[in-house]
């Protein structure tokens, strides 16, 4: 399968993020030194064993030259050859020693030995994860999905191709993989075969396509959730091995119509978690939120819950009581007064709301019924 974006450097194996410290800049200065360094030592000592000497006097003659002890010569040096060899052992021995030096210390304020031991203990985390979530892209909507998920203590590893966010989760403590999450390399890295849920989550609905593809050829068991922008790439999505489809305009469009149209009701809803699933599963099975006031004239008005209970025949739920401080009260119990000015919150069938503001309300009965206003 061909990847509609291309990876950021190669990586083939499950070390692939060590891998691209190990050919940095300050790595490969010490990778140089010490096989420049090892030559020198071979080349001279070589060289002193063709002047006649033994092997253990040339490496010892080597060793004292370049590390400068200070000691005699072990040998009497009186050909300019061997002159030349030893002031080339000094001069190429300390070059190698001072550039793998030079690798050492900027490895050590690019903070590069630091970054390859995380990268180390990323993998080695990633290894040992089971049963786990792996978020494709970590932008608005996943870096919220990971905050979700990590406050619930659910396991998971984030998948971005942009440093910059992938740093910021890795200071959060999550699991993060640097990559292009349509290829297959990446997702082999994050576990896929071991993981229980993959959320394609990037910003642009082709990429969440081929994140779809690769993970259900890779894995047929595990649950796809991807996002779509377009409502027409819903239908691709589901096509292509989706579980699910979340549309986040679509979505939001409904929260801002709800709040139009039913102030009260998701003032009360918000404080309950995950409303946004709840009501548009609710929804499915033809139940609704809705609300009505308690008016002056109302004769609910200074009576008890209960009254609402007996007169609507336990057709319906009440959810809560927004009084007219706008204070909330989930929950109410029987005994609660109804004061006028107070917000009564339902749940019931759709089709039986306008019915139940004709059993309450009193010669101004007004409803919010799907956005519209109902009177008796």
């Amino acid at each position: 399968m061909e990847s509609n974006q291309t990876i950021i450097g190669a990586q083939e194996a499950e070390n692939s993020q060590i891998a691209r410290y190990a050919i940095s800049t300050p790595l490969r200065r010490i990778l140089i030194g010490c096989v420049l360094f090892l030559m020198v030592c071979l080349v001279a000592v070589a060289g002193y064993m063709a002047a006649g000497w033994r092997l253990d006097d040339a490496v010892y003659m080597v060793v004292i030259t370049i590390f400068g002890v200070g000691y005699g010569e072990v040998q009497p040096i009186e050909t300019s050859g061997l002159r030349a060899l030893t002031i080339t052992v000094i001069i190429a021995g300390y070059g190698a020693v001072i550039y793998t030096v030079g690798g050492l210390m900027q490895m050590a304020i690019d903070g590069e030995l630091n970054r390859a031991m995380g990268a180390r203990r990323m993998t080695k985390g990633i290894k040992q994860l089971r049963g786990h979530t792996i978020i494709c892209g970590m932008g608005r909507l996943g870096t919220i999905l990971a905050r979700e998920l990590h406050a619930s203590d659910q396991p998971f590893v984030a998948i971005d191709s942009d440093l910059e966010r992938l740093q910021d989760a890795e200071d959060r403590g999550y699991l993060v993989l640097h990559g292009d999450a349509t290829e297959e390399e990446i997702l082999e890295q994050a576990g896929i075969r071991r993981a229980s849920a993959v959320a394609a989550v990037m910003s642009l609905d082709a990429t969440n396509v081929f994140v779809t593809i690769t993970a259900r050829e890779m894995n047929h068991d595990v649950t796809i959730i991807a996002r779509g922008e377009n409502p027409r790439t819903e239908k691709k999505l589901l096509g292509c091995g989706a579980d699910s489809v979340v549309l986040p305009t679509a979505i939001g469009a409904q929260k801002i119509a709800q709040l139009i149209t039913r102030p009260t009701a998701e003032s009360i809803l918000q404080k309950l978690q995950y409303q946004g699933t709840m009501l548009d599963d609710l929804g499915h099975i033809g139940l609704q939120f809705n609300e009505f006031e308690i008016h002056f004239d109302s004769d609910l008005a200074e009576q008890a819950m209960s009254e609402i209970e007996i007169r609507g025949n336990h057709a319906f739920l009440v959810v809560g009581i927004r009084r007219a401080d706008n204070s909330i009260e989930l929950n109410p119990q029987p005994t609660m007064i109804l004061n006028p000015g107070d917000t009564v919150i339902v749940l019931g069938h759709q089709n039986d709301l306008p019915e139940i503001a004709r059993r309450f309300l009193l010669k101004q009965p007004k409803m919010t019924y799907r956005g519209a206003s109902v009177r008796t």
